[in-house]
């Protein structure tokens, strides 16, 4: 455990946290209202597949940005919980999956889905914003808007966030490495290193 608590994932975990509230500050009330939500923040969440300090820094980036959220009294506590389940089953995927694409594709759904399911319970049924007639409803087309919103995010600027975060990792660039060699194992098409002569 003390390996774990470094001063670099300690320093990591802070910029997380500071880059989400920023990016959902900038965006303002498009942000936290509206049939699609702007959330560019939520491409953060595939950073647990790469650092296990990204589960409570993203849950306290959330946490801290939903201070601005109309529905703040409830989104600080549910939304931030949502947001901590979501990059634990992340973190989860990033530990048992080795093959990359499964590993982003159902590492991003889990902010994807648990937001979908969680979030619309805040805004219809703890704040009773019923805007499409029932209950049901409200919460069914809230659901599916946050599912779309939450997936461009998490995807669309997510994976690249992935491939990038990757690159420096195989770079062992200290920024994003913890000294470990992070390089691939080339492929068998590959040479693994230039012949002598």
């Amino acid at each position: 455990m003390k390996d774990f608590f470094t001063a670099k994932r300690l320093c990591r975990a802070g910029i997380i946290a500071a880059l989400y509230v920023a990016l959902n500050y900038a965006f303002g009330p498009i942000a936290y209202v509206g049939f699609l939500q702007i959330r560019p923040a939520e491409a953060l969440c595939i950073l647990p597949l790469f650092f296990p300090e990204a589960v409570p820094a993203l849950y306290i980036g959330c946490m801290l940005s939903n201070v601005a959220s109309l529905f703040w009294i409830y989104d600080v506590f549910v939304g931030s919980l949502a947001t901590l389940v979501a990059a634990i089953g992340t973190w989860g995927m990033g530990k048992l999956i080795r093959n990359e694409i499964a590993k982003v594709a159902l590492g991003g759904l889990f902010p994807v889905v648990v937001n979908a399911l969680v979030i619309p319970v805040v805004i219809v049924i703890l704040c009773g914003s019923v805007d499409y007639g029932t209950v049901a409803a409200s919460y069914w087309i809230n659901a599916a808007s946050l599912a779309v919103t939450e997936a461009i995010w998490v995807f669309a600027l997510g994976v690249p966030l992935y491939l990038f975060v990757r690159r420096m990792r195989e770079r062992n660039v200290p920024a994003f490495s913890d000294g470990k060699n992070f390089r691939r194992a080339p492929a068998a098409s590959e040479p693994s290193e230039l012949p002598k002569s």
